[in-house]
């Protein structure tokens, strides 16, 4: 069993907790974490690009010469492919990207995630992480007393609206609720968050 301290806003240790070995000791599994976060990537593209092929081009209609005895090569269209600005051949089209992963690779490839951020020294847990005010100053206070200058994920049990905005405006941060949480943004971050009870939810879904 793995002891982390836990620590406060300020950045003093308030206490001590177990980590659960088969959630964040496992030997990270590098080909899973490399299929999930590439998963990540395509569901997000919209795959919405699109060109216009010579039906969609507007004119075209006309023959724009006789077929023979011109000199020329035969043409039906001034809106064929090798025209200018003519229609594009076999460009793209609004398509789907996605595709899915099975639920057991989606799990170990989380817990070799949270594995990997553990076996690196960072992953910070606190015991709450609250603000009473929008205040991005004094977010950033906190962040710094957390070591977290960096690009840092901060994950919540709860949503604070008061922590979200205060953090919205800090390059680099994010701020997510636990059921939020994915392979890509753990291993996009430099520093990984977590506060006390979206760590107990955490090793209660994937243990």
């Amino acid at each position: 069993m793995s002891t982390v301290a836990v620590l406060n806003i300020e950045g003093k240790e308030v206490g001590q907790r177990v980590l659960l070995d088969s959630v964040f000791a496992i030997e990270p599994n590098l080909p899973v974490l490399h299929m999930c976060v590439v998963n990540h990537l395509a569901n997000c593209r919209q795959g919405t690009q699109s060109t216009l092929t010579r039906t969609e081009v507007r004119g075209g209609g006309r023959k724009p010469w006789r077929q023979k005895g011109t000199g020329h090569a035969r043409q039906g269209s001034i809106r064929s492919p090798q025209w200018v600005h003519g229609g594009v051949a076999l460009g793209p089209k609004p398509r789907s990207y996605r595709f899915s992963l099975n639920k057991k690779v989606k799990k170990l490839a989380m817990r070799s995630a949270l594995s990997s951020k553990l076996a690196e020294s960072e992953l910070v847990l606190v015991d709450n992480v609250e603000m009473n005010e929008y205040s991005t100053k004094k977010f950033m206070k906190i962040l710094s007393a957390l070591g977290a200058d960096k690009k840092a994920l901060i994950v919540l049990s709860r949503i604070d609206d008061k922590v979200k905005r205060s953090a919205s405006n800090i390059k680099g941060v994010k701020t997510a609720y636990f059921g939020e949480l994915n392979v890509y943004d753990i291993l996009n971050h430099d520093k990984l968050i977590l506060d006390v009870g979206a760590l107990s939810k955490i090793e209660e879904v994937y243990e």
